[in-house]
C-alpha cells in the first residue's frame, strides 16, 4: 500500500515537473524569435549566429563534462555527420532567419517555421521507412494552402506581398530545420548530449569563420545599444541554445516525441504574443487563419503516421 502511494507521489511529481518543462520551453523557444527580431536591428545577422552559436557551444560543453560525458576522438565519423548537422541546424538557418527578420515580424516567422513538420513527412518518405499516404499528403497540401495564406495581400489579388523575399528565406530555414530531423534520423548513434554538444561547437566554428570572412562590419551595435544587443544574444544563447536543449532532452526521454510535438504548437502563440505585447507587432486575421490551417494540416498529416513520431527539432536547432 505504501509503495503504492509512494509511485503515486514520484508519477505526480514527475507529471508537475513535465509541465512546468513544458511551459518554460513555450516560454523559451517563443521569445527567442522576438529576441532575434530585436538583435538584427542591432547587428548583422552573420555576428548574432555566430554570438548565440559561441555561447551556446560553450553552455552545452560544460554542462555535457559536468554529466561525465567526453568527445569522441577527432578521427571518429561521427564528427563528420554532425559537423555537416551543426550547418544545417544552426548556421544556415539562423542566418536565413535572422536576414529575413530584418522586416518579417516575429509572430509571422514562428508561424512559417511551423511547415518545418510537413516538410520532414515528405522527405522521410524518399529518406526513412516513413512513407507517404493519403492523410499525411492531405495535412501537406492543407499546410501548404496555410502557408499560401500569408504571401498573400490582404485583398486575396494574384500579386504577392511586399516582403515575400524575406518570408521566403524563413521558409527555407525550416527546410533546412527539416533535412537536419531527417538526417539526425540516419546519423551515427550517440550521446543526445554529446551530439547537441558537437553540433553547437561546429556551428559555432562555421559562424564565427563566416562573420569574420565577411569583415568587423556589423559586428559592433551603434553606441547606445550594446547592453540590449548583449542581452538578446545572451537569452538565444544560453537560453534557446543552452537550457532549453538540456530540459527538451530531458522531456524526451520522460514524455517521448509525441508530447513534445504537442509542446511545439503552442510555441507560434507564445511568439505572436511576445511580438505584439514587447515589439507591438501587428494583428491581422491572416495570421490567425494561416496558424490554424497550418496547425490543422500538421494534425492531419500526424494521424496518418503508423509508427512513432519522427520526433521534434531540438530547440537549439528550431529557434
Amino acid at each position: 500500500m505504501n509503495r503504492s502511494i509512494e509511485s503515486t507521489t514520484t508519477e505526480s511529481i514527475s507529471l508537475q515537473k513535465l509541465a512546468v518543462f513544458a511551459i518554460i520551453l513555450i516560454l523559451i523557444w517563443g521569445s527567442a524569435f522576438t529576441m532575434v527580431s530585436v538583435a538584427v536591428r542591432y547587428i548583422a545577422p552573420i555576428w548574432m549566429v555566430a554570438f548565440r552559436l559561441t555561447f551556446g557551444a560553450i553552455f552545452l560543453t560544460a554542462y555535457m563534462l559536468i554529466r561525465g560525458h567526453r568527445f569522441p576522438p577527432l578521427k571518429d565519423k561521427r564528427w563528420i555527420w554532425y559537423s555537416a548537422l551543426g550547418l544545417t541546424s544552426s548556421v544556415i538557418p539562423f542566418f536565413l532567419l535572422g536576414t529575413g527578420m530584418e522586416t518579417v515580424d516575429s509572430g509571422l516567422t514562428a508561424i512559417l517555421v511551423g511547415c518545418m513538420p510537413l516538410m520532414t513527412i515528405i522527405m522521410a518518405h524518399f529518406v526513412t521507412e516513413e512513407k507517404l499516404n493519403f492523410l499525411k499528403l492531405i495535412g501537406f497540401i492543407i499546410g501548404l494552402f496555410g502557408t499560401v495564406i500569408l504571401f498573400l495581400p490582404d485583398d486575396f489579388s494574384f500579386r504577392l506581398i511586399q516582403d515575400w523575399q524575406a518570408q521566403l528565406l524563413i521558409i527555407l530555414a525550416a527546410f533546412f530545420y527539416a533535412l537536419t530531423t531527417v538526417a539526425a534520423k540516419i546519423a551515427p548513434k550517440t550521446s543526445s548530449t554529446v551530439a547537441a554538444a558537437m553540433m553547437m561547437i561546429t556551428g559555432a566554428a562555421f559562424g564565427l569563420a563566416a562573420a569574420l570572412f565577411t569583415g568587423l562590419e556589423g559586428a559592433i551595435p551603434p553606441d547606445g545599444n550594446g547592453l540590449v544587443t548583449f542581452l538578446m544574444i545572451s537569452g538565444l544563447g544560453l537560453g534557446s541554445s543552452g537550457i532549453a536543449v538540456i530540459m527538451y532532452l530531458y522531456f524526451i526521454d520522460v514524455a517521448g516525441t509525441s508530447s513534445m510535438a504537442s509542446v511545439n504548437y503552442f510555441v507560434p502563440i507564445a511568439s505572436v504574443g511576445f511580438g505584439v505585447w514587447l515589439l507591438h507587432e501587428p494583428l491581422s486575421w491572416r495570421i490567425f487563419a494561416s496558424f490554424a490551417v497550418i496547425l490543422l494540416g500538421v494534425l492531419i498529416a500526424r494521424l496518418g503516421k503508423d509508427k512513432p513520431p519522427m520526433g521534434t527539432p531540438n530547440p537549439n536547432l528550431g529557434r
